[in-house]
């Protein structure tokens, strides 16, 4: 029996799937369109961080270098034995050091000799600096025989002279918009023609404290007191942030209570700084009756305030470390605080030590709660302890951008300079200490 073979239907046009085809194609070139945006859109935002970054540094370098020069002039000062020594007896601790700014006022007199009249010697004894009497008084000191002889000497110039000089102040301005007369710029031609005129470094910037004058202002007293009270931050910071940290993570029972803790301590670290500062005047100031000024004061209160950032980053570097290191720890017979000191925390060290950089970083810069417990005082020496009354950095440019005198604007964007240096310098430490404790698994 013959079977009838059915036709075979025709088979059914294969239609574009989900992924092929004009639609799925359109998708693909959107995706990559929407990846070409985002790549533009965050090079674009790095090249605005970056040019915002080099207009700052212009900035500061454009109004800052020049404080790192000063103005000088050669003057010949007799320094005269009966101003000097009144009373006669030779001895340095019996000098009359306030009379010694009288030898240079004698001496730019002498230079110009056909100056007559009270207000024209009143201009003249503008040219140099109100306290060139402490210049001369560190000359003495390091030669004692000079007293009764005529020497030259180079002394600072007037903050007035020094900006002509250096182009802080334009000289065609007219003369009510200047710091100097016509009458002064031209005695400052005549001695700048004579040589009597020179740019030094200004190494009274670095060996000095704060003054009222510009030519006599340095940053060594807020150097100083910024180092002592970074020592006393970290000292307090480091291990109490590092020992809660390490409870918190790998000891603490997991309940409302702790949960409670890790809340604060989040919040604690979103609080405004100068919140801090009153808590220093509170209970460090009144309660327990510390020294106001004192870097001991300003540290712990900085400690307090970057307390909150490094526990939080020595959590997240300890939890970062895998479970199987102490597992294998536990497994070989260490006790759990074996495990935690001899195996987790070293791997976790980069971590912690990147949360102690950026903690530093944040208490190097803080102003607000150091202005709260009185570290804005006028402090003309450095301090020798952590209990004496001092200024640190960011308080010392806070208060030089408040003074009105031109030589302060460029002290100010000086120290801002320096302060950068300060900070670089600090976090390279830091990193180098990373790479140090840095190990890998």
């Amino acid at each position: 029996m013959t079977e009838i073979a059915e036709p075979m239907q025709a088979a059914a046009p294969v239609s574009a799937s989900f992924h092929t085809g004009d639609a799925a194609m359109k998708r693909l070139r959107s995706r990559y369109a929407a990846e070409r945006r985002f790549k533009i859109y965050g090079i674009l935002a790095i090249s605005f961080a970056c040019i915002m970054l080099v207009i700052l540094l212009f900035t500061l370098l454009k109004g800052g270098v020049s404080a790192f020069w000063q103005t000088e002039m050669r003057l010949e000062v007799t320094l005269d034995a009966a101003i000097i020594d009144p009373q006669g007896t030779g001895k340095p601790a019996d000098w009359d050091r306030g009379a010694l700014q009288t030898l240079a006022t004698n001496a730019i007199y002498k230079e110009f000799p056909e100056v007559e009249g009270r207000l024209e010697k009143r201009d003249l004894r503008g040219l140099v600096s109100p306290v060139a009497g402490v210049f001369i008084s560190k000359i003495l000191d390091k030669d004692p025989s000079l007293v009764g002889q005529t020497v030259q000497l180079w002394l600072p110039t007037s903050d007035g002279v020094n900006q002509i000089l250096k182009g802080g102040i334009d000289r065609t301005l007219p003369e009510a918009q200047r710091t100097i007369n016509d009458r002064q710029l031209a005695w400052v031609d005549k001695m700048q023609a004579n040589g009597h005129l020179k740019t030094a470094f200004n190494s009274t910037f670095f060996t000095s404290s704060d003054s009222n004058y510009p030519e006599l202002a340095g940053l060594f007293g807020a150097a100083v007191g910024t180092l002592l009270t970074m020592m006393i931050t970290l000292l307090v910071s480091l291990p109490v942030g590092v020992a809660a940290a390490v409870y918190l993570e790998e000891f603490a029972p997991k309940n409302k209570l702790t949960d409670l803790i890790e809340v604060n301590i989040n919040n604690l670290a979103a609080v405004p700084s100068i919140v801090f500062g009153l808590l220093g005047l509170a209970v460090f100031l009144n309660f327990f009756g510390m020294p106001r000024s004192a870097p001991l004061v300003g540290g712990l209160v900085l400690g307090l305030l970057v307390l909150p950032t490094i526990i939080i980053a020595s959590r997240a570097a300890l939890k970062a470390v895998p479970p199987s290191i102490r597992e294998a720890a536990l497994g070989m017979g260490a006790s759990r605080l074996q495990a935690i000191t001899h195996h987790v925390l070293p791997l976790a060290m980069p971590g912690i030590m990147t949360g102690t950089i950026i903690g530093m970083a944040h208490a190097v810069g803080e102003t607000a709660p150091l202005l709260m417990i009185g570290m804005n005082a006028f402090v003309t020496q450095a301090p020798t302890s952590v209990l004496d009354s001092s200024s640190v950095l960011p308080v010392q440019i806070f208060i030089w951008a408040d003074k009105p005198e031109r030589g302060f604007v460029e002290l100010t964007s000086a120290a801002i300079l320096v302060l950068l240096a300060f900070l670089i310098t600090m976090n390279g430490a830091a990193i180098w200490l990373r790479k140090k404790f840095e190990r890998r698994w």
